[in-house]
């Protein structure tokens, strides 16, 4: 192919995602995130498609604490950690992060995309198989792309499934099986049941790993995550998150294992070995951002309270919603289009939420997918529901 008929296959495919209803658009913010936020063109709106879960983001401790950390040490380490990336801060941001999950030690990454790429190469090999769920993170789905070991899929949540695919795994022989699962499905707001997991791994002696990036922080005893919730902790052998949802918003993932697993990781884990390091600000922060989701009993309520209000009014009023006992709540609308002329109408109407559909999505299973946030009350609920309900009425949705 020429050089112009691969700019010509470009144009092609965004042109396939405009006739698709599938273009995402990208909102221009100009204040910072919080339960408010001032969006180019429309103001201030209420936010309902955050990640910031404790409305911590723009929290004064947390940048101060930022602030703190980059006058001590600088603006960046521009290194990798074995060079002259690393500094005492960076280690005992890992040593909370594993007191707090409750393991041997933690690495940090760049991201949880990062954490989750560079996870399964290192420890399986050719001999091992890797069972995940269908509906896992997309950078789960990458890290196993990345890796030797063999993959089976089981349907998510399905645990007879799981059983059926583990047996799979060792009618073939693996030698070690690790089962993959999300802590929390991020498109569906649904927890997974990390007790009947464990039990399917310990019935074959299967090594368990959870992504609990949209858990860690909100769900849980201390927002401690999934396993804390269930009691499982001891069982899960390893855990990736990130600090950019609930511990601040920022940005920066880890992994939380034994030590001889993050041992290896620190040895061999590409996304490690070959990307700088945290920067000093995002790891000053993040050291704050934990004591307070420690601290954060009232702001796990307040986030609750305003899940439990926001469901109820919504399936009153005759919406279509899926998940449960999370403060990620999907508005299922099947059509893209259709997602994303209500997620326009209703930042016309002060309230900012998101659109998801393919790829991000099955086809035909379009969304909005709503999440609550701490720094919301009981009138931004009501304001938001309300306005809901109007464009529901209007677009001929709601009751579908």
């Amino acid at each position: 192919m020429s050089r112009s008929g691969f700019y010509d296959k470009v144009d092609d495919a965004l042109g396939d995602i405009r006739d698709d209803g599938l273009w995402k658009n990208e909102r221009l913010i100009t204040s910072p995130q919080g339960g408010t936020v001032d969006v180019d063109g429309a103001g201030e709106v209420l936010n309902f498609c955050a990640n910031n879960y404790l409305g911590l983001a723009d929290h004064d401790d947390i940048i101060n604490g930022a602030s703190e950390a980059m006058n001590s040490s600088g603006y960046g380490m521009a290194s990798v950690r074995f060079i002259c990336g690393t500094t005492d801060q960076h280690r005992a941001l890992e040593s909370e992060i594993a007191d707090y999950i409750r393991t041997d030690d933690s690495i940090l990454f760049a991201a949880c995309f990062d954490a989750n790429g560079g996870l399964f190469e290192p420890l399986l090999s050719d001999g091992d198989a890797i069972v995940s769920d269908s509906l896992n993170h997309a950078s789960i789905i990458d890290g196993v792309r990345l890796c030797k070991a063999n993959r089976y899929r089981f349907a998510t949540r399905d645990i007879d499934d799981l059983r059926r695919q583990v047996e799979a795994a060792k009618q073939d022989q693996a030698e070690t099986i690790l089962i993959a699962t999300d802590g929390v499905f991020s498109m569906d707001g649904y927890i997974a049941d990390l007790p009947a997991i464990c039990r399917v791994a310990d019935e074959f002696d299967a090594v368990v790993m959870v992504d609990d990036c949209h858990a860690t922080g909100l769900v849980g005893p201390e927002g401690r995550g999934t396993p804390s919730l269930h009691g499982v902790s001891e069982r899960v052998d390893i855990v990736t998150s990130t600090l950019g949802k609930a511990l601040g918003g920022a940005m920066g993932g880890f992994v939380a294992a034994k030590q001889n697993v993050v041992d290896l990781l620190r040895q061999r884990s590409r996304p490690y070995l070959f990307s700088n390091s945290l920067s000093p600000g995002l790891v000053g922060g993040a050291r704050v951002a934990i004591r307070m989701a420690i601290e954060g009993d009232a702001r796990r309520e307040r986030l609750n309270d305003n899940a439990f209000r926001f469901r109820r009014l919504m399936t009153d009023a005759g919406f279509r919603l899926t998940g449960h006992g999370h403060p990620i709540i999907p508005v299922l609308l099947g059509e893209a289009e259709i997602a994303t002329e209500m997620a326009a109408r209703l930042l016309d109407k002060g309230v900012y939420v998101t659109a998801f559909s393919f790829p991000v999505v099955p086809r035909g299973a379009a969304r909005i997918r709503t999440q609550m946030n701490a720094a919301h009350d009981a009138d931004d609920i009501d304001r938001a529901v309300a306005a809901f309900i109007e464009v529901g009425h209007d677009l001929d949705v709601i009751g579908r």
